[in-house]
């Protein structure tokens, strides 16, 4: 099935059509994509921002970010070769008729201090990326990293939780190849092939990550978990922008049939629709379904073709199938309530049951998510003060099945929120730039339960099944080892080449985490040489 779906979108790639403009890929990462926020949420415009990464086919984003690739960039004629591939141009840039490449080297390489466990953290990461264009309507893009890293101890924690069943993942890449060490050693790729034939349809394949929303996080479909094969079309008409994704994910924790099995597979298939209703208001409506490779019994389903029309909603088309897929339904909105600036949520709706939803008695069904947020740029009219303030909370069991190949996840890691469910959660981030240095802070809350023994099931671990919670009704956010997390962050970069992003960092974290049978306290302080542009979490 996948090789079919590949040889059908390159022999559309090779297909000579009239385009209409260059959709050049641009990586998505909040620290990166904020600095756009005064286009973004102008009221002259109506961009689609809900739907993340961006490719830069629109004058208005295509305008601002060659300022910023720009940025603090010398005169060519008076700079050595040598210094202008330091701290200006890509590494090879080519630019010819119908033909643009560049290649970069992306080192990261921090060293780092936990003072309050008296450890010496430090990364080591060698990385490239490749990316293109070919005529005005076909764009290429591919990354790749070899890594080697020494974490804080609550970051090897994380790492550590699947350890019974042998499967390590560092948060939001890949397998850990050390199997637990101390040194952690694995590899994490991008890859995305572009083409828009006409001025209405993008056709984009290739693994990577897809968010959806106007936050830093979502409740519907974020960046967290590692990358995963896709096949997404993108269909702009007016002021409505469409996305339709088929995905292929894997659970390597689900259990399996035999030895002989590999990791269990999975399916997915998102819509997204995102309507500009003014230049200061849209609305958006979300659905998913999540399904297995293999049924509980082991017989090969494979890719349901019920679910390969684009244009469907999906949670009718389930139900009258009797199937037992997961699907989920979901709602954002945006209102730019002065100009540059917005108020913004989501509400994501993973079970319905009416007289469980519209009643108070906590019932294990009742499981739903919303996100609230402001964000804006030039903050009290200073330039490039841009801000975020955002409250999230996800009732026990959201995101979780009866089986759990099919929860709401992709490699061990939740699709939507790093906290996975039973949380409430309130974030603030504070960015500015000026000339070349870059100023981040960002503070956290979070409130959520835990399971205190390995048999609870109180509804924030999304891979144990939901029909077996501790409590069929009288649950509540927070239940369970109740759980206060307390971060703070603050970063200082001077960047070298604004072109991938290379640039000297100093950084530091203040985390307290809490609750009736531990304290984790962590103290950290780094120093490093960064580069591109990719979003990886440790603020959880």
């Amino acid at each position: 099935m996948k090789r079919k779906l590949l040889g059908i979108v390159i022999i559309l790639f090779l297909c000579r059509i009239n385009a209409w403009a260059q959709s050049n890929y641009l990586p998505y990462a909040y620290q990166f994509y904020q600095k756009l926020d005064s286009s973004v949420y102008s009221n002259k415009s109506r961009f689609h921002s809900s739907m993340k990464p961006f490719l830069v086919d629109d004058t208005l984003i295509s305008r601002q970010y060659q300022s910023l690739m720009n940025a603090g960039v010398d005169s060519v004629g008076k700079r050595s070769w040598l210094h202008r591939k330091i701290f200006n141009e890509h590494l090879v840039d080519i630019k010819e008729k119908g033909f643009t490449a560049y290649v970069d080297y992306l080192p990261d390489l921090t060293l780092g201090r936990d003072f309050s466990n008296s450890k010496t953290t430090w990364l080591n990461t060698r990385g490239y990326q490749v990316g293109g264009t070919i005529g005005s309507k076909f764009s290429f893009y591919t990354s790749g990293y070899e890594n080697q890293a020494v974490f804080a101890d609550y970051v090897d924690k994380y790492i550590n939780r699947t350890a019974n069943s042998v499967i390590y993942i560092v948060p939001g890449q890949a397998y850990d190849r050390s199997f637990g060490k101390r040194i952690r050693d694995w590899s994490y790729s991008t890859a995305l092939l572009s083409y828009t034939p006409v001025k209405y349809l993008n056709i984009a394949l290739g693994q990577d990550k897809t968010f959806i929303g106007d936050g830093y996080r979502s409740v519907l479909l974020s960046d967290f978990a590692s990358n995963y094969p896709f096949l997404k079309l993108t269909g702009t008409l007016g002021n409505v922008r469409y996305m339709a994704m088929w995905a292929y994910m894997q659970d390597p924790t689900a259990p399996k049939f035999s030895y002989q099995d590999d990791y269990r597979r999975k399916w997915g298939v998102f819509h997204y629709l995102d309507w500009n209703v003014s230049n200061k208001v849209s609305l958006g409506f979300f659905d998913s379904i999540i399904w297995g490779d293999k049924d509980e019994a082991g017989n090969k389903r494979g890719f349901d073709f019920n679910y390969a029309n684009p244009v469907i909603f999906l949670r009718p088309l389930e139900a009258n199938n009797g199937s037992g897929d997961n699907a989920l339904i979901g709602f954002t909105g945006k209102y730019k309530f002065v100009d540059k600036a917005a108020v913004y949520g989501q509400f994501a709706l993973d079970e319905f049951v009416a007289k469980d939803f519209f009643s108070n008695t906590g019932s294990i069904r009742n499981k739903y998510a919303w996100q609230l947020g402001t964000r804006g740029a030039d903050l009290l009219g200073v330039k490039r003060l841009n801000y975020l303030l955002e409250f999230n909370n996800s009732k026990p069991y959201t995101y979780s099945e009866v089986v759990q190949i099919i929860n709401y996840s992709q490699n061990t890691e939740p699709l939507a929120h790093p906290f996975g469910a039973n949380f409430r959660e309130v974030v603030g981030i504070l960015n500015y730039a000026i000339g070349r240095f870059n100023f981040y802070g960002q503070g956290e809350f979070g409130h959520y339960g835990l399971d205190a023994t390995l048999t609870d099931n109180y509804g924030k671990d999304i891979f144990k099944p939901y029909d077996q919670g501790t409590n069929l009704t009288g649950n509540y956010t927070g239940q369970g080892l109740t759980t206060n997390l307390y971060y703070g962050e603050g970063r200082v970069s001077y960047i070298l080449n604004p072109k991938y992003n290379l640039r000297l960092e100093v950084g530091g974290i203040l985390r307290h985490e809490a609750n009736a049978q531990t304290i984790s306290n962590t103290a950290m302080f780094t120093i490093g040489l960064r580069s591109s542009f990719r979003n990886l979490y440790y603020d959880f």
